[in-house]
């Protein structure tokens, strides 16, 4: 008995399919909530939420020492039927847990999330040239000291001279036709 070559190749992609539908969602998706940091704010959205008598519900962002709903920072959803938001400002640095209460008394969902310390923005000097800008010159406008401008020269003197010995004893190598 022999295995085709198509079914040979449509065995990984079978597997691969098969891996893909047996994974979890991440948290945010298994949970019902979306949580995230801007700087110092903490910001959850939802869409599991229904309004009731004009209430979305309520989030509460808990540190790490608080226990239960009630003892961390409440904030009243706002927001539509597609979807549900809530934020929290001037969030020092630390690990916190989120948790969204929907006006039925179901949780919509629990995430941790994780502050990073503000990073305050230094100014910090610049060297500028102090004879300019030196685009063009060819490095013209630096000072390489006496030594290097006699070695230049002579370099460039003896390049003269070598191109007239050349030249000259070209011109009398060759015989002149009248």
């Amino acid at each position: 008995m022999s295995i085709s070559k198509p079914l040979l190749r449509l065995g990984p992609t079978v597997a691969a399919a098969a891996a893909l539908a047996v994974m979890p969602a991440g948290p945010a998706a298994a949970d019902g909530i979306s949580v995230s940091t801007t700087g110092n704010t903490v910001s959850v959205s939802t869409t599991a939420c229904t309004q009731i008598n004009g209430h979305w519900g309520t989030a509460s962002l808990l540190s790490s020492g608080q226990a239960n709903f009630s003892q961390g920072r409440q904030v009243a959803l706002s927001g539509t039927s597609p979807g549900q938001s809530a934020a929290w400002s001037n969030v020092s640095a630390g690990t916190y847990t989120v948790i969204v209460v929907c006006s039925n008394g179901s949780t919509a969902g629990t995430q941790s999330v994780v502050v990073s310390p503000a990073s305050s923005p230094s100014a910090s000097p610049t060297a500028s040239p102090s004879r300019g800008v030196m685009g063009g010159v060819g490095g013209a406008s630096k000072d390489y000291g006496t030594v290097t401008a006699v070695a230049g020269g002579a370099l460039v003197g003896a390049g003269v001279l070598g191109t007239v010995w050349y030249l000259r004893r070209r011109n009398t190598a060759r015989p002149t036709h009248l």
